[in-house]
């Protein structure tokens, strides 16, 4: 049993470090009819950091009603990938009325957490700052991301504001109002990331990306966990898993569930049979993509008018 656990430790690690979202890229995406054609205005800064960038996908429509807005948030172990892996999730987005804002954020090594967050949360605040101006309606905002994107868009939906030091961004929320996580993970104090935190090298990507060990910090640890923010105002939340993900088990996204059923939070959780980090066979894609229409239609719930 212990050589198990510490072969899934391994296994969870190996992936951290080697494993990029090419699993997700945009090719496998088959993006349905839906009606709203839309335009692209690319790499608009949202902050002072190079990576602070944004590709806005906004609706061509009669331009009268305000629009509800989804911030789109790419994975890559927090310390790789770029706005452009979840295009696809962006346009169909668009295409059924959404502003959506597909970012860039600070990556690890060079920035630590809580770098990410206030990246996306800035993301947020700066399109709701700029509301008028895109037709967004800043009440009905989502959030949606694959890995350490869901990760960081279930922070968003759990948390408010850490960085307010920008006085024009002051008194706005980050918080969003609807939540697509694609198995992002959710505790960082489960026992396989804390066991994979004290072996050398192979923790290099989990280190890098909270700013230190376990050991050394176990409150941070938990702070940078989804699972330790849960409460009753927390925005609904929609969860795609695979039953085979090596990487952040299924299990992360269950007791993240049950932590939002428990103070009455709606919540959906589709799991697909089969799947690790991502679809990789031909039905595997299949289920994917209507679980990704699930999802559309969760948003449209809660956030259409």
């Amino acid at each position: 049993m212990m050589r198990r656990a510490w072969l899934d430790v391994i296994g969870i690690l190996f992936l951290l470090v080697f494993v990029t979202t090419s699993l997700l890229s945009v090719t496998m995406w088959q993006v349905t009819e839906k009606v709203q054609p839309f335009e692209v205005r690319e790499d608009i800064a949202y902050a002072q950091n190079e990576r602070n960038e944004l590709d806005l996908f906004l609706p061509k429509d009669d331009g009268k009603k305000l629009r509800p807005a989804v911030v789109i948030i790419h994975g890559g172990a927090w310390r790789s990938g770029n706005k452009g892996q979840l295009r696809m999730l962006a346009e169909l987005f668009a295409r059924r009325g959404y502003v959506a804002a597909a970012i860039n954020y600070r990556l690890a090594p060079k920035y630590s957490y809580p770098a990410q967050l206030d990246d996306c949360q800035r993301a947020v605040r700066w399109l709701r700052k700029n509301a008028k101006e895109y037709r967004v309606d800043p009440k009905r905002f989502g959030a949606a991301g694959a890995s350490a994107g869901g990760h960081l868009a279930l922070l968003l939906g759990t948390r408010e504001t850490l960085d307010d030091s920008d006085p024009e961004l002051k008194r706005i929320s980050s918080k969003v109002q609807c939540v697509l996580s694609i198995f992002g993970p959710t505790d960082f104090t489960d026992e396989r990331y804390v066991q994979a935190s004290r072996i050398p090298f192979l923790g290099k990507a989990l280190i890098e990306f909270v700013g230190k060990p376990y050991d050394e910090a176990p409150d941070l640890w938990k702070e940078v966990s989804p699972l330790h923010h849960v409460s009753s105002d927390d925005a609904p939340t929609f969860i795609i898993h695979g039953d085979q993900d090596p990487l952040v088990p299924l299990e992360q996204s269950e007791r993240f569930a049950e932590a939002l059923k428990k103070v009455k939070v709606e919540v959906q959780l589709v799991v697909i049979k089969g799947m690790g980090h991502g679809p990789t066979t031909p039905e595997q894609r299949e289920e994917f993509m209507k679980a990704i229409e699930q999802a559309a239609e969760f948003f449209d719930k809660h956030l259409q008018r």
